[in-house]
């Protein structure tokens, strides 16, 4: 996913249900982001996220400023891939700092600006503990993690008082109760679609489906104020989101065709389907959800 853990985002499962393990989420398969399926390595892997974070950035600093990011706040990216919503945030918003952590920096070093320091490093370590921050963000990070409702409490545990937590991930409406729409649930893209999300849950462990609990979790861990929203980009030809999915489809082929749920040839018709004017098919959406640590004088 855009801006998701990139190829060095902390791990994706291992086998057996960890400690901190949503309640009846399936460990998946035992890979890793950036090893079993998108490699850093592979050239133009720092492009496919940016096409995603193309689609989502705007939304992503619309939803941190209005929270009030801006001179003043220091921040921590979790997961920050290329890097794209740390200068937003030091450009757009005008943000004293942002520290930005993902497990292989490659991408972050590429492209270095003034007031972002890039750290290598693995948020599910247990002696993780890089400071206190105004603003916490993660996006595209936690669907990939096994120790997600752990991870929550860590983040909600790194903010300032009066400081935000702001987590986004991906959540599929369109492959959402398929029976209740069949012809939608039966057309190319979306078989691909499940059948990706289902790959990346063997391989690596990647799981949207407990998502939506994601204000509960905030609630949870102690934060008020808490709210969320939802994001769907359109898919039109030639957008970074259409693009930005068939190349995903193109670089998780092995494990898209590896569930038997689709062949070859349904991924090179749901591709073709993205890059054509007739495409009649709703992309995954993203939730955004924020809730403020009690104390500060942050508004």
């Amino acid at each position: 996913m855009p801006d998701s853990p990139s190829p060095g985002t902390p791990p994706g499962t291992s086998p057996g249900t960890p400690p901190g393990a949503s309640p009846g989420t399936s460990p998946g398969g035992d890979g890793r982001y950036g090893e079993s399926v998108f490699p850093p390595e592979r050239p133009g892997e720092g492009e496919r996220i940016d096409l995603g974070a193309l689609a989502y950035d705007g939304i992503t600093l619309a939803r941190l400023t209005a929270l009030g990011a801006g001179p003043g706040w220091r921040c921590l990216d979790v997961g920050a891939g290329t890097g794209t919503v740390a200068r937003a945030l030091l450009e757009g918003a005008g943000v004293d700092s942002v520290l930005a952590v993902d497990r292989d920096v490659r991408f972050l070093a590429a492209r270095p600006v003034p007031g972002l320091t890039a750290l290598e490093a693995d948020v599910t370590a247990p002696d993780f503990d890089p400071g206190r921050f105004t603003l916490v963000h993660a996006r595209f990070v936690l669907m990939h993690l096994p120790e997600r409702r752990a991870l929550v409490d860590r983040l909600a545990g790194l903010l300032a008082p009066g400081g935000v937590l702001v987590l986004s991930d991906a959540i599929d409406v369109s492959s959402a109760a398929p029976e209740a729409a069949p012809e939608a649930a039966s057309t190319p893209c979306a078989r691909v679609m499940r059948a990706m999300w289902q790959g990346l849950k063997d391989t690596i462990g990647t799981d949207v489906g407990w998502v939506p609990s994601y204000p509960r979790l905030l609630r949870g861990a102690g934060l008020t104020s808490v709210a969320a929203e939802v994001h769907v980009p359109p898919l039109l030809p030639g957008s970074a989101i259409s693009r930005f999915w068939a190349d995903t489809w193109q670089r998780s082929r092995p494990a898209i065709t590896g569930t038997g749920l689709v062949d070859d040839t349904t991924v090179d018709e749901a591709i073709r389907c993205l890059e054509s004017p007739d495409c009649a098919e709703l992309s995954p959406g993203m939730i955004t959800a924020w809730g403020r640590r009690p104390g500060g004088d942050t508004t």
